[in-house]
């Protein structure tokens, strides 16, 4: 029987926090600040960091804030608490994401405790995968995982529909990048070799080369003219992997959230089981591509990520914000 104590409720909060600065964000702009009142968190949306062009509606951003709020959710459970969690509880505050109040106790299970520990292991990848399979009970699980929080993750496996969902991601890349103002945007999230930002991808986060996988699933550019990457030896590192779509009935900002926390949950499941994944969100930032997808591939449900998941031995760093520049 787990008992609080206001030791335990102050550890188990900081935890909390402490382990939602490691959720995935678009660009790594980790777009979300924290408030604590008593037992409660309030999560909120970080506009500043919004990416004004590439996401003016805000989708991205409420996905990156719904994979914080499972990241909550995950470590409160880790120290014996159930949260309880209201999203978006108040419409004259659309940046109050959530308010997460500590609940009664709750013994965590194995597979809680699992996903507990990959918060601060789990890393996006931005290269192709070895050529180990991703095993299909795996798939199935984390199907099953996106449902929990409200989203559909549905595994690409017809060629055709890979080829097709390369062929979106090279259009939707190669007409950004011919796009300055859109470029300008991405490089402002860029990390220079030896930055002391703890934001943004930085360099060490991409490879200098990496062999194209087939299809080709281009990358973001965000060496942009620059020798910047990791060195890493990739050459038997070009398989794409497993591609997934992951998908929502409607196109809500509640349903961001929940394809957020789906994303996160699903993560979390994968990296416990030495799986990472590489994510494509460059056609869903364009209006007519992404609702070709919806009608094409999707049968009208609404995408909110391209992904592809695999097995990689790319041990990399990544960075984030202190908590004090988080906290309000």
């Amino acid at each position: 029987m787990i008992t609080r104590t206001a030791e335990h409720r102050e550890r188990a909060i900081q935890g909390a926090l402490e382990a939602a600065r490691w959720a995935p964000s678009v660009h790594n702009t980790q777009p979300w600040s924290f408030a604590v009142s008593g037992e409660e968190i309030s999560l909120r949306a970080d506009v500043d960091r919004k990416l004004r062009l590439g996401d003016p509606s805000g989708r991205e951003l409420l996905i990156s804030c719904g994979a914080a709020l499972f990241t909550i959710r995950t470590a409160l459970r880790c120290e014996g608490i159930e949260p309880v969690v209201r999203v978006l509880p108040d419409p004259d505050r659309p940046s109050l994401v959530a308010t997460i109040t500590l609940g009664e106790p709750a013994e965590p299970d194995e597979k809680v405790r699992a996903m507990g520990r990959q918060i601060e292991r789990r890393r996006t990848h931005r290269a192709g995968f070895t050529d180990l399979p991703v095993p299909e009970r795996l798939m199935d699980a984390l199907v099953r995982e996106a449902r929990i929080e409200g989203a559909r993750l549905t595994p690409v496996r017809a060629p055709v529909a890979v080829a097709m969902l390369a062929a979106l991601t090279q259009a939707a890349q190669g007409a950004q990048s011919q796009d300055r103002v859109l470029t300008l945007e991405v490089i402002r999230w860029a990390r220079p070799p030896g930055s002391s930002r703890r934001d943004g991808v930085p360099a060490e986060g991409y490879p200098r080369t990496a062999p194209p996988t087939d299809p080709d699933f281009p990358q973001r550019d965000y060496a942009w003219r620059h020798e910047w990457g990791s060195q890493a030896d990739l050459s038997r590192s070009a398989s794409v992997g497993e591609v997934a779509l992951l998908t929502t009935t409607g196109d809500t900002r509640e349903q961001w959230i929940a394809a957020g926390q789906a994303l996160q949950r699903s993560l979390l499941h994968a990296c416990a089981h030495g799986v990472s994944a590489a994510f494509h969100t460059q056609a869903l930032e364009m209006y007519h591509l992404r609702e070709f997808l919806r009608h094409e591939l999707c049968s009208d449900e609404y995408p909110q990520m391209i992904m592809r998941l695999g097995i990689t031995f790319d041990d990399k760093e990544s960075v984030r914000r202190s908590l004090a520049e988080m906290l309000q």
